[in-house]
């Protein structure tokens, strides 16, 4: 009797632990970073004063053209430059923008978003970028490219620059 009672016990807390040892060793999902948004979450440099959140770009079509959309947060109480380098080799674009002290800049809300003409990447890839603060080394990131099907996102996609009006001479 004192068998079968040992027994059904080392068969109980063989199940338990065989059961349970799984989740010892598998990660969990929840302690995984990620961006909650369409965007991606620039990795932070040490001593970087700007930071980069939610950064994508919304595109044409026929990819030509794109907004960069993101929020660059500034939390020192000086005004800093941040420097975006779009593309790799001879297409690359660089675009800089001023974010004054202990504020948040967002693209595409209360700052224009950044025009990048010549982006040839359509809707759906990603492009590298180098975002750059500071006098600390820059973080290069893949920046998805979206389109401007959804509705939310349709209000930033590049509306084509107006033709110079013909002067007299």
């Amino acid at each position: 009797m004192k068998s079968r009672l040992f027994a059904s016990v080392a068969v109980s807390a063989a199940v338990i632990l065989g059961a349970t040892g799984c989740s010892m060793i598998s990660p969990q999902g929840t302690t995984i970073p990620y961006s909650p948004g369409d965007g991606i979450n620039v990795a932070a440099v040490q001593g970087a004063p700007l930071e980069v959140r939610n950064a994508l770009i919304v595109a044409t079509d026929d990819g030509s053209t794109g907004n960069l959309i993101a929020g660059v947060i500034n939390m020192t109480s000086e005004p800093h430059t941040l420097t975006i380098q779009i593309g790799e080799g001879t297409s690359k674009t660089t675009l800089q923008l001023q974010v004054p002290a202990n504020s948040v800049s967002s693209l595409g809300e209360n700052v224009d978003p950044l025009r990048i003409d010549g982006l040839d990447v359509k809707p759906g890839a990603t492009v590298q970028a180098y975002f750059q603060s500071g006098s600390v080394n820059g973080a290069i990131a893949n920046v998805p490219v979206l389109g401007g099907n959804d509705e939310y996102l349709s209000s930033y996609v590049p509306q084509p620059l107006p033709s110079p009006a013909n002067t007299p001479s």
